[in-house]
């Protein structure tokens, strides 16, 4: 007769693990149904994201301007340096050859007492006129050594100065491919964010960019105020260079980056200015009343004054943006104004 057992019964414990499991299998399941999909940045998030990033980028670049136009005064500065050393050692090597065919010269002659020369010459008058000759000798060999040694000093202070030149040289074409590679990375990862944009997106914000302009450019033109001078030929020069767009680090005449547009323009207008905006705010005349401004004034922007532009009268100015933009106007509101500079 077979044998029949009841089946065993899962133990207390066993019975509440496997409730709680599921309890939490079904939680996580309702958890995830119910939670919200990653949201994505507006345009206008993006937008603001992107106009940091051009700031950001925009103060490297003013660095790296200021890194290359060093690098350029030194290339300048250890050529000549170089240069004035190669003739200075022509001339030392003049000198030697002198001093050597004098030394010989005094050599073949002999070295004796001039008592005892005279005593044994039988001409007296002869030997008279040649020790003239040889005490003259001996002058010129004095002044030739003095020559020498100056001529030594100062080829070995012009090598050192070229070495320290070189050395600076180095450094600061380190510092310009940090600065590039900096600007670059800003400029990338601005652009990875307007990527992310529907072309509906960038197309509004674009337009967006086009009216202001168009705001500012009828502004301007309702003052109609052309500037007067230096001044005047400098903005004038920037009216012509209007839709260029923004390259970092040009400066003309195509393309521009900020201080690259005014430092062109005044060029243009036969006056020298430094390259960057940093330096730009300190060669002027300052001017910080915005209604005393005049049209050609640099204006700049920023409190450690990374943006310059050219003031184009009724409140407005000209300048390159950033990447992405060209040469344009633009209202003065819409960056930190810090003060105008009259050249």
């Amino acid at each position: 007769m077979a044998s029949h057992r009841r089946p065993k019964q899962p133990s207390r414990t066993r019975v509440t693990v496997l409730t709680t499991a599921a309890a939490a299998a079904v939680a996580l399941s309702a958890n995830v149904a119910n939670a919200a999909p990653s949201e994505k940045p507006s345009k206008d998030e993006v937008k603001a994201k992107v106009d940091k990033l051009y700031e950001e980028a925009e103060k490297a670049t003013e660095k790296l301007d200021g890194a290359k136009e060093k690098q350029e005064k030194l290339q300048k500065e250890i050529s000549s340096l170089q240069d004035n050393v190669a003739r200075g050692q022509e001339d030392l090597n003049t000198l030697r050859d002198g001093l050597g065919s004098m030394a010989s010269a005094q050599y073949r002659t002999g070295g004796i007492d001039p008592s005892v020369a005279l005593f044994l010459s039988s001409d007296p008058d002869s030997y008279l006129d040649k020790a003239s000759a040889m005490d003259q000798l001996s002058a010129q060999q004095v002044e030739s050594l003095k020559k020498v040694q100056e001529k030594q000093r100062s080829l070995a202070q012009q090598r050192s100065e070229a070495s320290e030149k070189l050395k600076d040289l180095a450094d600061t074409r380190t510092e310009l491919a940090k600065k590039k590679k900096e600007v670059q990375g800003k400029l990338g990862e601005a652009q990875r964010l307007l990527n992310s944009l529907t072309a509906k997106e960038k197309a509004a914000l674009a337009a967006k960019e086009q009216e202001r302009a168009t705001r500012a450019t009828e502004r301007v033109n309702l003052g109609s105020s052309k500037g007067s001078g230096r001044a005047g030929s400098a903005f004038a020069a920037a009216q012509g260079a209007i839709g260029s767009p923004y390259v970092y680090g040009a400066s003309g005449p195509s393309s521009f980056d900020c201080s690259g547009l005014t430092s062109w323009a005044y060029a243009q207008a036969g006056v020298s200015i430094p390259r960057t905006s940093e330096a730009q705010a300190n060669y002027g005349t300052r001017i910080y009343s915005q209604s005393a401004l005049q049209v050609g004034d640099l204006v700049i922007f920023y409190g450690d004054f990374h943006h310059v532009g050219l003031y184009a009268g009724n409140g407005q100015v000209l300048h390159a943006p950033h990447t992405g933009a060209v040469v344009r106007y633009e209202a003065i509101g819409n960056m930190p104004f810090q003060f105008g500079v009259r050249i």
